[in-house]
């Protein structure tokens, strides 16, 4: 897929290979135009940015020295980190007053609901009662 316009890339969770890396910031800078490419890591993610970090050194951006430094990976570990990746906490772009004021319309919602069924349910109710009588 191809999406025009975009000229940057923000990856919350850091990607578990080279390969998947280059996937994701592919959707920027397209066409000769230049883009950019923001990548969040933590402390249990530095095993990954050795590999990454050589491809973003192999297109001519600059790496800080201590990421070039980090041990390389042991393809038993990279397989694991590939196939389970890391569990983070969810993360939301979604401002808490958003989603508060989302879940009230979803309560009030369901309540409306709630109540029609049970003015239906009185009327057929009332109706089933009538009819037996006669």
């Amino acid at each position: 897929i191809d999406f025009k316009g975009v000229n940057m890339v923000i990856n919350y969770d850091l990607p578990t290979s080279a390969v998947e890396y280059i996937h994701r910031i592919g959707r920027t800078g397209r066409a000769g135009h230049t883009g950019k490419a923001v990548t969040f890591f933590t402390e249990d993610d530095k095993p990954l940015l050795r590999s990454i970090a050589n491809v973003i050194q192999r297109a001519g951006c600059p790496v800080p020295d201590y990421i070039k430094h980090l041990p390389k990976l042991q393809s038993k570990q990279k397989k694991k980190l590939i196939k389970k990746p890391l569990k983070r906490e969810t993360i939301r772009t979604t401002p808490e007053c958003f989603l508060k004021k989302a879940k009230r319309k979803t309560k009030t919602i369901k309540e409306n609901i709630k109540e029609k069924k049970k003015v239906k349910e009185d009327k057929n109710g009332s109706k089933l009662q009538t009819v037996s009588k006669s």
